[in-house]
């Protein structure tokens, strides 16, 4: 492209949750500036469109073109879940590596989870990773604070510092507060401060209890030869007594691991009803927590909560395409873990009924000797659009306008970022995607560290095709 501040996205697919139309994109210094809707597949008649803004130009501006090619040109999507492994874990994962496979992914957006080596514990912590991240210029990044300093579960003084401009979100992910006198007290000052809680809800001591049974199965795996890594490899054969006992212990922590989930999430809305805050439940993953989630949302609808008291909630993309209680995905370690057809169903109706607010990745990438060493998660932001298009859009008939809703418009409106829209005076953070296009899931190919997914080998609806970041194309 030339150097100028004016691009021009013609003969596109223009979609947002409100617009669904063939048209033109005018930007302007990073900006949505102009937008028509109509047909439009040459230079020239884009440029008959945008001539009544170009007038307003100087003389000698000379735009830049973009023909999308008839293909769907989307509001960037925006994650409020991920992990980039910055600092201390970049043989997982690096700032480079984490935002280049964000804009693979078309994610414009990025929020960051504090279980780093060391813990993200400060807001001068925070800044300094958001520096260097924002300095690359591909995608937005906010980094979140732990709820306790270190994740020691007892001293929440650091919150004192945070402002939620800054830092809109604060977690202990990875795991739950265990005090809730301390998550109270945290809580309280979020509350406050009008930051977002986002929480990992998984009752620590069943956590624990889920724990043995988990490192037995992968015992036999490692005795075996079973990758934990990447269970689409052929396995060696095992005998029938063997695979019992590997499915049938991970079984039992999953069932503990579902209560695990249900009591915390439960106990997290009550905590911030009494504080006032703004809870976020990260990862839901079972009906029983959607439905506490649901009934909290219908008390605030009705005006039966304390003030400053919000409820949302996000849900990931493999909890919505896969199901594991059976070989081999009951073996694709995730926390939360992956569940049953039930509860996949419950999730994918909360999101038909308005109950769920956001998808996000929990893009967790790993090592394959961490994998077969138990350690829990997947990448998947360079495959969420395909999942959530092929499971939502083209299996259970959602739109696109709604799918945008969900990975785009409401985590913008929580982080108060103007994005996620395809309006005027918008950031012009897009994504371009075909939305009928088959694709083969090979982790090789991924731009993330972390080759570890359940899809490999699978076929899936929806590719990207180019991401813009505040106009400017970085993938």
């Amino acid at each position: 492209m030339a150097d100028s501040s004016i691009l021009i996205i013609y003969n596109a697919r223009l979609v947002d949750s409100c617009i669904d139309s063939p048209g033109i994109l005018i930007i302007k210094d990073g900006k949505i500036c102009g937008i028509y809707l109509g047909e439009c597949k040459s230079t020239k008649k884009a440029l008959l469109y945008s001539s009544a803004f170009l007038a307003e130009c100087p003389e000698d501006t000379n735009p830049d073109f973009y023909d999308a090619k008839g293909l769907t040109l989307m509001p960037g999507f925006i994650d409020m879940h991920v992990h980039f492994r910055y600092p201390g874990q970049t043989q997982k994962e690096d700032l480079d590596s984490g935002l280049h496979a964000a804009v693979a992914g078309g994610y414009t957006t990025v929020v960051l989870m504090p279980n780093t080596t060391p813990v993200i514990s400060d807001s001068n912590a925070a800044q300094k990773v958001m520096d260097e991240a924002n300095s690359k210029n591909l995608a937005r990044v906010f980094q979140t604070v732990s709820i306790t300093k270190n994740f020691e579960g007892s001293d929440t003084s650091e919150l004192d510092s945070i402002q939620a401009k800054e830092i809109p979100v604060i977690t202990e992910d990875g795991h739950d507060v265990l005090s809730a006198a301390v998550m109270l007290e945290a809580m309280k000052k979020a509350g406050e401060k009008g930051i977002i809680v986002s929480c990992h809800c998984e009752d620590p001591a069943l956590a624990q209890a889920a724990r043995p049974y988990r490192q037995r199965a992968l015992s036999f795996m490692k005795q075996y030869g079973i990758p934990a890594g990447k269970i689409h490899i052929k396995t060696p054969d095992v005998p029938a007594a063997v695979n019992f006992e590997i499915d049938g212990n991970l079984t039992r922590a999953n069932s503990l691991l579902a209560l695990a989930e249900d009591t915390a999430t439960i106990r997290n809305i009550e905590i911030a009803k009494t504080a006032g805050c703004h809870v976020h439940i990260c990862h839901c993953s079972t009906k029983a927590s959607m439905d506490a989630v649901r009934r909290a949302k219908n008390e605030i609808a009705l005006g039966n909560t304390s003030e400053g008291f919000d409820c949302t909630v996000e849900v990931t993309p493999h909890h919505l395409g896969l199901v594991g209680t059976d070989a081999p995905n009951i073996r694709a370690l995730v926390n939360p873990p992956l569940r049953s057809e039930d509860d996949r169903r419950a999730i994918i109706e909360a999101l038909r009924d308005g109950t769920v607010d956001t998808i996000a990745t929990d893009h967790a990438p790993h090592t394959q000797d961490d994998k077969a060493a138990g350690s829990p998660g997947f990448s998947g932001i360079e495959t969420a659009f395909a999942v959530c298009n092929t499971v939502l859009v083209k299996k259970e008939g959602f739109s696109l306008r709604q799918l945008s809703h969900l990975m785009s418009e409401n985590a913008a409106k929580m982080l108060r970022v103007k994005a996620g829209r395809l309006a005027i005076d918008y950031n012009a953070d897009l994504v371009l995607v075909n939305p009928d296009e088959e694709w083969i899931v090979n982790s090789e190919n991924f731009a993330s560290k972390g080759k570890s997914t359940p899809l490999e080998g699978k076929k899936l609806c929806g590719k990207v095709h180019a991401t813009f970041f505040g106009g400017k194309q970085v993938f």
